[in-house]
């Protein structure tokens, strides 16, 4: 086993308001204002989507200065933005939006899943973006389940999913703008697997179900503990499954950088903010109807 990161953080995913719909939220939270380059993470749901129930259905909405990512795991979603992509986002898909200098993109539970209904859960992740790059063309990319790269234990306990960067040699398809890695994990009961992280990098399990125990440490659970973050010490963690579990582990090089933040914009100062504003106003974001 490699050195494994020091636990720096434990905290609960709290439920919190977003206009008619409740999620829970535990980035940023009471005494974590980021985890660098890691803004915001929300998990929505799972929601018992019906005709008679759809409040996660979030219209044209536009976004500057960084990367609003989500990571589908039940239902289906539609995604529309200014830039002219339509797609349908399935349960294990990514959609991965570099906002850039802008771009309005709508998303929300499909017609035809509202109509026969089922559950919706997901994370909306918020990545930043360096100075350099806040003002780049906008960009989308979308992953499919299937077109992942999976590592497994030997006993096929554990499947780790690579959504971005790298694991064990194998590379995620997102090309991404700074150094960061993103994966899912599927956990059976019993189920150990090791985990390896940068030194250098800012990093966090988040726990969406079941109960694990981190680094024969922290015992993540549903409704209690549900993330950890690590100190810059050690190159791996080591996750034992307590029951079938699913987990979020993020990583990234801190960019360090002073972060000015109101509403769907992020930047450096408070000027930049009232410019992002003002451009979205005057339609140079792009338009979606």
């Amino acid at each position: 086993m490699k050195n494994l990161k020091s636990i720096q953080h434990k905290v609960g995913s709290p439920l919190v308001n977003m206009g008619p719909i409740k999620l829970r939220q535990p980035l940023p939270t009471q005494g974590i204002e980021n985890v660098d380059p890691f803004l915001l993470l929300h998990h929505y749901g799972p929601y018992a989507i019906s005709e008679f129930n759809n409040p996660f259905d979030l219209g044209p909405h536009p976004h500057r200065g960084f990367e609003p990512i989500t990571l589908l795991f039940k239902g289906e979603q539609l995604h529309r933005d200014s830039l002219g992509n339509e797609m349908l986002v399935n349960a294990g898909d990514v959609q991965w939006t570099t906002a850039g200098r802008g771009i309005v993109h709508a998303e929300g539970p499909t017609k035809e899943f509202v109509k026969r209904g089922g559950e919706l859960e997901g994370i909306q992740l918020w990545l930043n973006l360096p100075e350099e790059k806040k003002m780049m063309p906008a960009n989308y990319q979308h992953v499919k389940s299937e077109e992942m790269n999976v590592i497994q234990n030997d006993d096929k306990t554990f499947s780790l999913k690579i959504v971005a960067g790298e694991q064990q040699g194998k590379y995620g398809s997102i090309k991404t703008q700074t150094e960061v890695n993103v994966y899912t994990l599927e956990a059976s009961e019993n189920g150990n697997m090791g985990v390896e992280i940068p030194k250098n990098h800012q990093s966090l399990v988040y726990l969406l179900d079941g109960e694990v125990l981190i680094n024969d440490e922290a015992t993540l659970k549903k409704g209690a503990t549900q993330m950890v973050t690590f100190n810059h010490d050690g190159n791996s963690i080591h996750i034992k499954a307590a029951q079938k579990s699913t987990l979020l582990i993020l990583s990234g090089e801190p960019i360090k950088e002073k972060v000015a933040q109101y509403g769907p914009y992020v930047m450096n100062t408070q000027t930049e903010i009232m410019e992002a504003m003002r451009d979205f106003q005057q339609g140079k974001m792009g338009y979606l109807y």
